[in-house]
């Protein structure tokens, strides 16, 4: 349980707990463990926090479907900050993804048959689940789940950002700190250590964590804090007497101040109590020591025999050995202290260095073969694009960049060239034109195209929903072109398409024209429709998925080549009134219909 390789998911966007786990990383210099965030029923989003004193960016996803592929091949943990009431749902969620091994789950108060419910599930799959209400789950200097641990002052003074060789497992939460700083003033430190709770029914118990310590190599000995009530402690004992066991272990169950008192009492959070002899404390401490682990007279005399079994173990030990790296953490906890947030993030380009990177590639490789849709891929996709799609690319910025004088775009940008205003203020005339009615068919044939393939509604059921709502499909219509009078720019894009492996969207957008065909032959597919289809083509080829796709609608990047394209032919339009020394425009009298 738990390794160098083990890379972890929160179920909530905990960002102080992530930070504590990305902190613990930087100590036991290890890559930083935290992947991503489930943020359920909020969009994708990227989070700021500190690696040492760097920061680094962690995505939010909305649910588990939305992690990215490559990303699950890494993820092996689930942190689960769910409260009791959603605890069970996400565990299942996460449980039937198929890529976490390891599930620590935070709530408490959960109800038993939900917990039960669990137990059943996990029976087939064997997951390591810590359930319910852990408090920690850690294996020093390699994998910190949560906030376990505490401050960084007691992971460094427990030297918890190294591992070493003493397992343990506690029911206390609220000792935990403390056992592992005994642990650490009297041995050379933990191994993995495990939180359980105090619940009638939990999936991971005293004996499957303690054979879990048994199992793991770096485990020399084993340190069990029990408590009052339950048949944990017990069942370990007959593990022992079985030598299901063998590692020597040292155990202490607390409370056995509640057999000095004469009424019914519980003790602490836990709401622990015993109502048989065997769950007293003192009758399974006499039991684990029959058994053969080694148990205190009190817990005063816990930390004496800890260190005398590590000591057998390890007669050499040297308990100053640790200090030499205490210049290293030193300088370590200076970095975390003098980290400063930045207010922009940009991870597309960086001109820091020697050479302008455009998404982490120098400039130079792209000059070798310039290709402006490669630069497109890398600054709007943050990839590298198939041949077949930087020629739709390149081809479509030829076909929209202009469409003549008389557009409303190219109008305000030719008056306000003639008003000898500069390039700047004739561009910025045509972007005020920007509107319902100029521009923005794109994204939206691409939305209506990804939401008929996403929800399986047919050609046929689309043109009849938009027929019903009294709405014309904008990107169904030519007010020139129809079918006996074809648009070449559609010709030319059609042709490019027998480059492309995926065609599903196309293939639909090509059904509903045939529809709309039958009614008037001027309801042509159009540019816009054949850009928008396409592309979401070349999305599914590079293996973008729905979410992905629907991110990038709603940023605009189908009407971003719109955009780009169209101001090439506006500023030519602009440059074009002034080499002419087009005199100021006004409207002549004709073209006005005056009345009252």
């Amino acid at each position: 349980m738990f390794t160098k390789k083990s890379f972890a998911c929160l179920y909530g966007l905990q960002l102080g707990a992530a930070q504590h786990m990305l902190d613990f990383d930087f100590l036991s210099e290890r890559e930083v463990s935290v992947l991503c965030f489930i943020h359920p029923g909020k969009k994708y989003a990227l989070q700021k926090l500190f690696y040492g004193d760097k920061e680094v960016l962690v995505p939010s996803f909305p649910d588990f479907a939305s992690i990215p592929q490559n990303m699950r091949e890494k993820l092996d943990t689930l942190v689960n900050f769910a409260s009791f009431r959603s605890a069970q749902k996400s565990t299942l969620e996460a449980m039937g993804t198929g890529y976490f091994q390891n599930i620590v789950i935070i709530a408490e108060w959960i109800p038993e048959r939900q917990t039960l419910e669990l137990m059943e599930k996990n029976r087939a799959l064997g997951l390591n689940i810590i359930w319910p209400a852990t408090v920690w789950a850690m294996r020093a200097g390699i994998f910190r789940a949560g906030n376990t641990g505490g401050s960084l002052e007691n992971i460094i003074d427990s030297r918890l950002y190294q591992s070493w060789s003493v397992g343990f497992v506690s029911k206390s939460g609220g000792m935990s700190n403390e056992l592992r700083r005994v642990i650490a003033d009297r041995t050379d430190g933990t191994s993995l250590s495990l939180a359980l709770w105090w619940d009638a029914y939990n999936i991971m118990d005293f004996p499957s964590a303690i054979k879990i310590l048994e199992d793991d190599s770096e485990t020399q000995m084993i340190v069990m804090l029990g408590e009052i009530w339950g048949r944990d402690e017990l069942e370990v004992a007959q593990m022992i007497t079985e030598k299901e066991i063998t590692k020597p272990i040292i155990a202490w169950c607390i409370g056995t101040i509640n057999e000095q008192i004469k009424w019914e009492v519980q003790f602490g959070h836990a709401g622990a109590k015993s109502n048989k002899q065997e769950e007293t404390a003192s009758y399974k401490n006499q039991a684990l020591r029959e058994a053969g682990a080694i148990v205190p007279e009190s817990y005063m005399d816990f930390g004496e025999k800890i260190e005398k079994v590590f000591l057998s173990l390890h007669p050499n030990f040297n308990p100053f050995a640790h200090k030499e790296k205490r210049i290293t953490i030193s300088e370590k906890m200076r970095l975390i202290k003098s980290r400063k947030k930045t207010s922009f993030t940009s991870t597309i380009s960086d001109e820091r260095g020697e050479e302008l990177l455009y998404n982490w590639k120098k400039i130079s490789e792209f000059t070798k073969t310039p290709d402006i849709a490669e630069i497109i891929g890398q600054l709007w996709l943050k990839k590298s694009l198939p041949d077949y799609a930087k020629k739709f690319l390149n081809t479509v910025l030829i076909l929209i960049a202009d469409h003549g004088p008389a557009v409303s775009g190219a109008q305000n940008t030719i008056i306000t060239a003639r008003a000898w205003n500069d390039l700047k203020s004739s561009l910025i005339a045509w972007l005020t034109t920007i509107g319902p009615r100029f521009w923005g068919a794109i994204d939206w044939a691409a939305k209506n195209w990804l939401e008929c393939l996403a929800k399986n509604i047919s050609p046929n059921d689309f043109v009849k929903k938009m027929k019903d709502a009294g709405e014309n499909i904008p990107w169904i219509w030519h007010k020139v072109k129809s079918k006996f009078n074809p648009d070449t720019r559609c010709t030319i894009l059609l042709d490019l398409a027998k480059y492309f492996p995926e065609k599903k969207y196309l293939h639909f957008a090509l059904e509903v024209e045939q529809l709309t065909l039958e009614k008037k032959s001027n309801l042509i597919l159009n540019v816009d429709g054949y850009i928008a289809a396409m592309l979401l083509d070349i999305f599914e080829d590079i293996w973008m998925d729905y979410n992905e796709k629907k991110m990038y609608i709603e940023a605009w990047i189908f009407n971003g080549l719109f955009l780009l394209a169209r101001s090439i032919g506006f500023i030519g339009h602009a440059i074009d009134q002034k080499r002419l020394w087009e005199g100021l425009y006004r409207a002549d009298w004709s073209d006005i219909h005056y009345t009252d």
